[in-house]
């Protein structure tokens, strides 16, 4: 299993890295949808797995809503999708996430098949907007969510003794999600101190409104980082499936991947637009 995991990461750090440093912005744009379509693809197939033929076209559904969106070339209409992402993570998922397993699929699925309409179509065009910033704008920024997650899990499994969210993830733990987040701190500090202040979230952040302000920011996009990871876990466990997919050979699938994203990408889009 661990041979397969780092066969697959090297094969994705040799598409992904020329992508990033070598090609235009165009190029990274595209490995994002196919990402994001992807995760779509498994997301449908999550509610409906029967429904294989259903998947694609869902996918291509979110393919349509980008394009559709992109030829308005009216950036409020992107806005208010990022908006709409925005405000279901902060006023909609807590309740959801606070039902454990207690919920129906059945009885959800049209909401779910709504849902990731529109949270797949914001987490990409909010990538693209920070990829506009500047790449290292972006990669700071999607940094901060790998950091919180090793964080996380280290921590956790070193002293991890109070679960987080026993019915959803039972690996998760209050201790891992608190040294995450101290070392998502660290991180955001030494980018502030080590890079141009225009160049990060973090460092805009600073400098604007405060450190206090940037440390805060930086306590919302982990919590809900955590919540993206625990979201997705609840769609799974609610399947009864283990794995997204397995697009990914030994890491399960692409939206297994870029769960914690979903919800952060978007947050720090409208944050950066702040600066």
């Amino acid at each position: 299993m661990l041979k397969t995991r780092v066969i697959t990461a090297l094969v994705l750090l040799a598409v992904l890295l020329p992508i990033l440093f070598l090609l235009p912005a165009i190029y990274i744009g595209a490995f994002f949808l196919a990402a994001l379509l992807a995760a779509a693809w498994e997301w449908s197939t999550l509610l409906a797995p029967q429904a294989r033929r259903a998947a694609w076209l869902y996918a291509l559904f979110c393919l349509a809503i980008i394009l559709f969106l992109l030829g308005m070339q009216n950036a409020s209409w992107q806005f208010a999708l990022l908006l709409l992402s925005v405000i279901f993570w902060f006023f909609v998922a807590p309740f959801i996430l606070a039902k454990g397993i207690n919920l129906s699929l059945q009885k959800l699925r049209p909401f779910y098949v709504v849902l990731g309409l529109i949270l797949f179509p914001a987490t990409w065009f909010s990538l693209v907007f920070l990829r506009e910033l500047g790449l290292v704008f972006l990669l700071t920024s999607i940094a901060l969510v790998w950091v919180a997650d090793i964080g996380a899990y280290f921590i956790g499994k070193a002293f991890g003794k109070r679960k987080l969210a026993i019915q959803i993830s039972p690996g998760k733990s209050i201790e891992g999600a608190i040294g995450g987040l101290v070392l998502s701190y660290g991180y955001a500090l030494l980018c502030v101190i080590y890079l141009p202040f225009e160049s990060t979230l973090f460092g805009a952040w600073a400098i604007r409104f405060g450190w206090v302000a940037m440390f805060l920011m930086v306590t919302v996009l982990v919590a809900f980082s955590i919540f993206g990871d625990l979201f997705e876990s609840q769609l799974k466990r609610l399947a009864g499936v283990k794995d997204s997919s397995h697009l990914l050979p030994g890491h399960g699938g692409v939206l297994d991947r870029v769960d914690a994203l979903i919800p952060t990408m978007p947050i720090a889009a409208l944050l950066a637009g702040f600066v």
